[in-house]
């Protein structure tokens, strides 16, 4: 309860950049107003794995982003990436999440069956 108010407060604040009396008034309202959602919690395994595979992909996103301006990538395809069962919303925005935000691919589709649906671009090497 506590950690999504200052959560929502803090978006609040980041998305106003005013630390004027009215707007923190206005955003400690918001913060309390906005509807909770009924998930349940996560268990803290999966955060911390989910937690470091974004440090990792961080990087990777920066040396595929160089591979792209170094080498034309002309090749392209659709390949299905099976998704780990029974997943909270949460966590299945944050594995699209992670295949989108590196620059050679993005998710194009999530089906019910737990597979996304991934477009992905590669160099073809040349005989």
């Amino acid at each position: 309860m506590i950690g999504s108010f200052i959560l929502r407060l803090t978006i609040w604040f980041l998305l106003t950049a005013d630390f004027t009396v009215p707007n923190i008034i206005i955003g400690i309202a918001i913060a309390f107003l906005l509807p909770r959602g009924n998930t349940p919690p996560e268990r803290i395994k999966e955060w911390l794995s989910m937690l470091k595979k974004i440090l990792i992909a961080i990087p990777v996103a920066y040396i595929e982003a160089f591979e792209i301006i170094i080498r034309p990538h002309n090749g392209e395809d659709m390949i299905l990436e099976r998704a780990k069962m029974k997943r909270s919303p949460i966590m299945i925005f944050l594995d699209v999440f992670l295949i989108t935000f590196t620059p050679k691919t993005i998710v194009v589709r999530h089906n019910q069956e737990g597979c996304y649906e991934v477009h992905r671009v590669f160099p073809i090497k040349k005989p």
